[in-house]
């Protein structure tokens, strides 16, 4: 199947052609022109959005059920074109797109499940008890209801799952919350098909057209004007620290303030603790090489900096990381830019004098190899350079004097999304020593096993304290998503007729 973009916006069902254009960078295949996006295209999106609320953010749980089931029929019919352009775009492989597609409509139909059942709605009633001294309790109600427009940044490292129809629009979508949707630059042509898949489902399911909109490209005004927009109740980003850092303060800055909830990566440590490391140092060295490097390492769960107890066990698990990543050749990296920062990343790790190159290697044009370096426990708690993240296949093993130092270093990181223990039943009484710090430090911890891999369910946290996410009481995978986009409202002494159908 042969898709050729026709490069439009769409902004409140009608599909519109911009007088400025821009031209897709495809990893192989042909270049495409679309419209770049305006700020009167964003304002027309968001007023599209506001109309739509007023009886979108009412409609009954099951309409907006069935949407959502709507949308991800309207994906898998359009499966063969996702991946040939998604493919192209980006330079990932069939077999990861089709499984990212599968993801995206995993999670919309987990939506409608979830808002079926109506447990978020959090529905709390205490009645009244006139009686009560030495003052009467009124009757009061309580329930989630949804808070307006949304806007969700697309990102770049998921043209599927964490753009257009992903999970930040799945979770709003599902809470009754219009969207517009700022498409990421690095793949149109994919944002623009699962637009139309969007926009079919809409059709299909009679829904008000104002409550999805794609804006594609543009240059920083647009994305500035979207996050400013007064009718913009909360913001959805995942990509870099400082784009995302940027947009969250001028969601702070706005007359009115909004929550920013930005995903915006992480190291996401291991700490190999002593036991684990005498018993299969190899196994899990040629383990973490598989994560570091998969999807050229461009996955905001690449665990890219392992601990260990220096000593024997600790060079057989550094050369069998090595000896895994040298079987791995260059992969494509999702754009030129991002495959910039990677060798600028590398540049920084081979220009300190306290850092061991273990595996270096060259990465030219759009393309990236592995490369793994080493350094102490000393250096690294004095160089705050090393716990930065590297976007790509770039692994740093610090080797640390004791268990002491290791839970320094724990200490010493910043916020991260994962955080993970490789550990045997003797590991037991350090693992409870690490605990209570790795909790603090990230919002998933994980037992034997590589962060790379989010299983998108009810108990599922991605996100973490400052710098992986903005707000570290968030997650933007799982049901639990659903909740930034919500807000609690109480109903005094009601009439049963004037409550929402859900607390009646």
């Amino acid at each position: 199947m042969v898709f050729t973009p026709h490069g439009k916006h769409l902004i409140g069902g009608d599909w519109v052609a911009g007088e400025q254009r821009f031209a897709s960078a495809p990893a192989h295949g042909p270049s495409h022109a679309f419209s770049a996006g305006t700020v009167t295209l964003v304002n027309r999106a968001c007023e599209a959005a506001e109309d739509a609320f007023w009886s979108f953010g009412q409609a009954p749980r099951e309409e907006r059920a069935a949407l959502l089931e709507a949308i991800a029929d309207e994906i898998e019919a359009r499966a063969e074109a996702i991946t040939e352009i998604g493919c192209q775009e980006t330079g990932l492989p069939e077999a990861r797109l089709e499984g990212e597609r599968g993801r995206t409509v995993g999670q919309l139909r987990l939506f409608a499940a979830h808002i079926r059942k109506g447990d978020y709605l959090d529905r709390r009633h205490d009645p009244a008890l006139p009686d009560r001294q030495p003052l009467p309790r009124p009757d009061i109600r309580m329930v989630q209801r949804p808070i307006g427009p949304v806007a969700v940044f697309g990102a770049s490292n998921f043209p599927l799952a964490f753009s257009t129809a992903g999970g930040d629009t799945a979770a709003a979508l599902a809470a009754g919350c219009p969207v517009v949707v700022k498409g990421h630059s690095a793949h149109p042509g994919t944002g623009e098909i699962v637009a139309e898949a969007i926009h079919a489902a809409i059709a299909r399911t009679g829904t008000h057209p104002g409550v999805f909109s794609l804006v594609q490209g543009g240059d920083r005004k647009v994305g500035e004007a979207l996050v400013r927009h007064p009718l913009i109740k909360a913001v959805g980003f995942t990509g870099s620290l400082a784009g995302g850092r940027a947009l969250f303060d001028l969601c702070a800055a706005r007359p009115e303030p909004i929550p920013f909830f930005g995903e915006l990566g992480s190291v996401n440590p291991m700490f190999l603790l002593p036991a684990a490391l005498a018993a299969r140092a190899e196994q899990i060295g040629s383990g973490w090489a598989g994560s570091l490097t998969m999807g050229a390492g461009q996955f905001c769960t690449n665990p890219g900096i392992a601990v260990v107890l220096d000593g024997a066990d600790a060079d057989r698990f550094a050369a069998a990381a090595r000896t895994a990543l040298e079987q791995v050749g260059p992969q494509v990296m999702l754009t030129e830019g991002i495959a910039r920062a990677y060798r600028d990343g590398q540049a920084r790790f081979e220009a300190r004098n306290a850092v061991t190159p273990l595996l270096s290697t060259e990465s030219r044009g759009r393309e990236a190899s592995p490369n793994l370096y080493e350094t102490t426990g000393a250096a690294w708690l004095q160089d705050h350079a090393l716990g930065e993240e590297v976007f790509g296949p770039l692994g740093l093993v610090v080797r640390v004097r004791d268990l002491e130092e290791m839970r320094r270093l724990a200490r010493g990181f910043e916020g991260q999304l994962t955080a993970t223990l490789h550990m045997d039943e003797a590991d037991l009484p350090a693992a409870r020593g690490l605990l209570p710090v790795l909790e603090r430090k990230a919002g998933r911890v994980l037992v034997n096993g590589f962060p790379t891999g989010v299983e998108v369910c009810d108990a599922m946290v991605h996100g973490g304290p400052y710098p992986a996410s903005t707000n570290f009481g968030a997650t933007s995978v799982g049901t639990m998503a659903i909740r930034r986009f919500l807000r609690p409202v109480s109903y005094q002494n009601f009439p049963k007729g004037l409550l929402p159908e859900e607390l009646q």
